[in-house]
């Protein structure tokens, strides 16, 4: 879905799987020093979103989902997980209720196949799952912004900032109150040095919850059964994940980032080493310059210097080996 906001001055689109929205607005650093600062806004307006209203729809969702949510407080913003049978991760949700319904927005382009798993699963439960993108735009205010949340939209407060659903005709007036625009970079940048991981990026077909830190914020170890948890109560008791997330200082004096992806050898091991890793998702941050984050093999010690390609990269760690 292409936003209305390509059409401000110096947008320049992004790719990928971000495609429909802008990448930046002319200026990478500018818009990420705004957000750090607390000022101008990131339009999500690409993101999937979805409602589930009903009397029993914090049960329902409770028994579906990683996080315990059937006492979830209006307001209160969450982060969940659907797994698979395996324990690896199929689908992320941000998660807010307004007292009538629960708002989700999810990866762009995902809401479809979560959507058919969640009406393959209502059974007799009061329950009605909608998908909103079409009338909804997600829009993101960084932590400590001043501005006003229109009247008409369901806001999710986190710590990072707040996210705003928006009906999305209100979209072009909201950004003209509301700038400076950023770019989705400018948002993935200070994603990265916050070691959010994202689905999609952070995640592959067997990714598990503890490999990316997963575990407490969008995982409750403490909650009833769901799709995936013999998984996680499994590593969690009596064993450790085979991967870990890590933050990666990267070697500035190189030219071009190592793409999604890229392996990740030892140093100390030269070019013809073994594998143990790949880049998620690497950026150029304003202050610390090019960064990453990357999933490695829980067993590479926590200082050993690693090669991202043909870049230098020292590890910080992010999972506990």
């Amino acid at each position: 879905m292409k936003s209305p906001l390509l059409s401000l001055p110096g947008a320049v689109p992004a790719e990928g799987v971000d495609e429909g929205v802008a990448a930046h607005y002319g200026d990478l650093f500018r818009e990420q020093r705004a957000l750090a600062d607390g000022t101008g806004f990131v339009d999500l307006s690409h993101r999937g979103v979805l409602t589930v209203t009903g009397d029993d729809r914090l049960s329902w969702l409770h028994l579906l989902l990683t996080q315990h949510v059937s006492d979830l407080p209006t307001g209160q913003a969450t982060e969940a997980l659907v797994l698979s049978a395996n324990g690896h991760i199929e689908h992320a949700l941000y998660l807010v209720d307004d007292g009538t319904s629960v708002w989700a927005h999810v990866e762009p382009g995902s809401q479809e196949a979560l959507i058919a798993y969640l009406e393959s699963m209502k059974f007799f439960y009061r329950v009605e799952v909608a998908d909103r993108t079409a009338d909804t735009a997600v829009v993101h205010l960084p932590a400590g912004s001043i501005a006003q949340a229109p009247a008409s939209a369901v806001v999710r407060e986190t710590p990072y900032g707040r996210d705003l659903f928006l009906p999305r005709e209100e979209l072009e007036s909201f950004a003209a109150e509301a700038g400076p625009a950023a770019g989705i970079l400018a948002h993935e940048a200070l994603r990265v040095e916050q070691h959010r991981p994202r689905l999609g990026f952070e995640t592959d077909h067997r990714t598990i919850p503890h490999e990316l830190g997963w575990i407490g914020t969008a995982v409750h170890l403490q909650k009833g059964c769901y799709r995936g948890q013999e998984t996680v109560a499994r590593v969690q008791n009596l064993g450790k994940p085979p991967r870990r997330l890590v933050f990666l200082h990267l070697d500035g004096s190189e030219v071009h980032l190592p793409p999604n992806g890229a392996e990740i050898r030892l140093a100390d091991d030269g070019p013809d080493g073994r594998k143990v890793g790949f880049v998620t998702t690497s950026v150029r941050h304003h202050e610390l310059g090019p960064v990453a984050l990357a999933l490695i093999k829980r067993n590479v010690p926590v200082d050993a210097r690693l090669m991202a390609e043909e870049t230098a990269a020292a590890q910080e760690t992010v999972v506990e080996p």
